[in-house]
Order: C-alpha cells, then structure tokens, then sequence
C-alpha cells in the first residue's frame, strides 16, 4: 500500500563511482583545454572594474556542509545583497517577482559590463571546476546555495543536501531564471529522488545546447 510520499531512488553501488570518475575525467581535460582562456578571462575581469579576477562565496554542499565556492567576479565590490535577499524572501513566500520573463534582479547595478557576458554565457562558473576537482561538487546536481538562503529554504527540501551541489543540474538545462526559487527547489528534489548516473549524462547532454542558446541565462 503507498505511503503517498515519493521514495528516493537507491543508486547501485557503482554509480556514485562512475560519477567521481567522470567527474575527474571531464575537469582535468576541461582546465587543459581552458586553462589559458581562463587566464585571459581573469585579466579582462580585473582591467574591467577595481577587485580580484575570482569570487570566493561561502556556499553549502552536501550535508549542508560549506565550502568556499569560486567564480569569476561579475560585481563591483563592496555592493549590498540585500535586494536579492528580499527577493528570495519574497519567491519562497509565493510571490511573482518575475520582470520580463526572468526572476533574477532586473539590471542589477552591481553587475559589471564584462560580468554581463560572462553570465549570460555562464562563462563566469568555469572557475567552478577547481571545486568538482576538489570533490566539493559535482558536475551535475542542484545549485549550490548560500547558508542564509537555506535557512529561508522550507523544511521539505531538505533533501537537496543529500547529494553534492552541481555545476550544471536541472534546473540549468529546464529554464534557469526563467524559473522562480520554490520552481527550482521542485526540481532539486524531482532531481535527488530520481537520482542515476544515467540522468547526470542526460543533464550534461543537455546542457550543451542550453548554453549555446543562452536562455534563461542573466
């Protein structure tokens, strides 16, 4: 007799290894092949705008255990966060904060020009890799997310923790600010429950053409 309440899928034991191998093996070819473009990238950032060509945020990881996460810098320094806090606060409460079709702040000031490309192509998140390299994340699964955040987070997601923050994940290749916080938290667990080494190939397939496309991106 069903419970009503989704189970979570049992991963074979082989799985989370394929993954940490896959993992490995697409980060080290991915920092050969970009290791000088990333060089250029960073010189751009830091002859841009006054600040370091990295990012350094305290984010959570599986366990809801923090780590410091890297990103090439897209703000100026110094900038509040509490216009975005207020507009997580307001989603997770249910309210539509969309503008234009995105749910992300509309022409955040704190946004550089070069820091505008480099999220519309997600360029900015290739820094990212040193932490899949690190074991602290993942190539596929849910965004990592600040402690503040979590703490906003309803107590029924609490399962995104479960497995390791991804560079890319469903969220990314579904529609990304396209989608508002509680959207995304949907699939976070859609993602977890039906968790497969089969599915992070699938993500990573597609997100190729999301990238190229470019929507959902800001």
């Amino acid at each position: 007799m069903s419970s009503g309440v989704e189970q979570a899928r049992l991963p074979a034991r082989w799985e989370p290894v394929a993954r940490r191998v896959v993992d490995l093996l697409v980060v080290v070819i991915a920092l050969l092949v970009l290791a000088i473009p990333m060089l250029l990238i960073a010189m751009l950032v830091r002859l841009g705008t006054p600040g370091p060509a990295l990012y350094r945020q305290q984010r959570l990881g599986r366990g809801a255990r923090p780590f410091t996460m890297y990103k090439f810098r897209t703000m100026r320094t110094g900038g509040s966060d509490a216009q975005h806090r207020e507009l997580i606060a307001r989603e997770l409460q249910g309210e539509d904060t969309s503008v234009n079709g995105s749910w992300k702040i509309d022409s955040d000031p704190r946004v550089t020009r070069i820091g505008a490309l480099l999220r519309r192509t997600s360029i900015d998140e290739l820094p990212q890799l040193l932490n899949v390299l690190r074991g602290q994340m993942s190539l596929v699964g849910p965004r990592p997310c600040l402690d503040w955040e979590a703490e906003m987070f309803p107590a029924k997601f609490v399962e995104r923790f479960d497995v390791p923050p991804g560079l890319t994940g469903l969220w990314q290749v579904s529609g990304r600010s396209t989608m508002g916080t509680l959207e995304m938290l949907e699939l976070d667990l859609a993602y977890v429950r039906s968790w497969s080494f089969w599915t992070d190939l699938t993500i990573l397939l597609r997100t190729v053409p999301a990238l190229l496309r470019g929507h959902g991106a800001r």
